[in-house]
């Protein structure tokens, strides 16, 4: 028979990584933030301390993943509970992946600093910023409750961000050959757009673990994709 302590102590375990991810999910929401707000602005102090959080991030992962491994080998959970110590796992590795797309937009703000951000095309990212955290958000929310069902209507939705960022793809591109001289900015900027678009990849891919974590089953079907842009050209970082 399990003893009481036991039990507690487990639960403990699983209220850190819980409360780790939530804290994880927190900063990243607020790097991404804080890096498109450097961008537009051209804020090198913002973009900077942007640089500087990413490791927090880090260490917020390797902290969730030393807890993981260390409960894994004294509790030896099985069915729901390891597919909750394993999913926070995964989530945490999303979530610093987060951060650094949002660390690498916040390095691009020195190299468009002398030009600016042409209002047009900020409005662009900016919108794109703003579907991808809104939906990084609410799939964080759904970590809170282990809905599956709000977890697949989020993964659904992945395509709504992939269709913005082709959108804005086309416009830079149009940008570009209007006037040459708007080669070098917009060529940081399409690197700044496919790290947020990357950031609705990761939130989806949250978004399945979550199904998992829920249901012990994958989410069925191929994920809904409208990245038409990647049949012009690749845009990788």
């Amino acid at each position: 028979m399990v003893s009481t302590h036991i039990l507690s102590a487990y639960d403990e375990d699983l209220k850190f990584l819980t409360r780790r991810i939530a804290e994880m999910g927190g900063l990243a929401e607020q790097m991404v933030s804080d890096s498109v707000r450097a961008l537009v602005q051209s804020d090198t102090s913002l973009a900077q301390k942007v640089i500087s959080d990413d490791v927090i991030l880090d260490h917020a992962e390797r902290e969730v993943g030393d807890k993981a491994i260390v409960t894994i080998a004294r509790r030896q959970p099985m069915a729901a509970d390891l597919r909750e110590i394993m999913g926070s796992i995964r989530i945490a590795s999303d979530l610093e992946r987060v951060g650094d797309l949002g660390k690498n937009t916040a390095k691009r703000v020195i190299a468009v600093q002398g030009t600016g951000v042409p209002r047009r095309l900020a409005r662009g990212i900016e919108h794109l910023s703003e579907l991808a955290l809104s939906q990084l958000k609410e799939v964080l929310d759904v970590y809170a409750t282990r809905s599956p069902d709000k977890a697949v209507s989020i993964r659904e939705r992945d395509e709504e961000i992939d269709a913005m960022y082709t959108s804005l793809f086309r416009e830079m591109l149009t940008y570009m050959m209007e006037d040459p001289r708007n080669i070098t900015t917009c060529t940081h900027l399409l690197f700044c757009a496919k790290n947020i678009e990357r950031i609705g990849d990761h939130a989806t891919n949250i978004a399945e673990t979550i199904y998992y974590m829920a249901t012990g089953a994958q989410p069925e079907g191929e994920r809904p994709k409208d990245d038409t842009a990647n049949t012009v050209g690749a845009v990788t970082e």
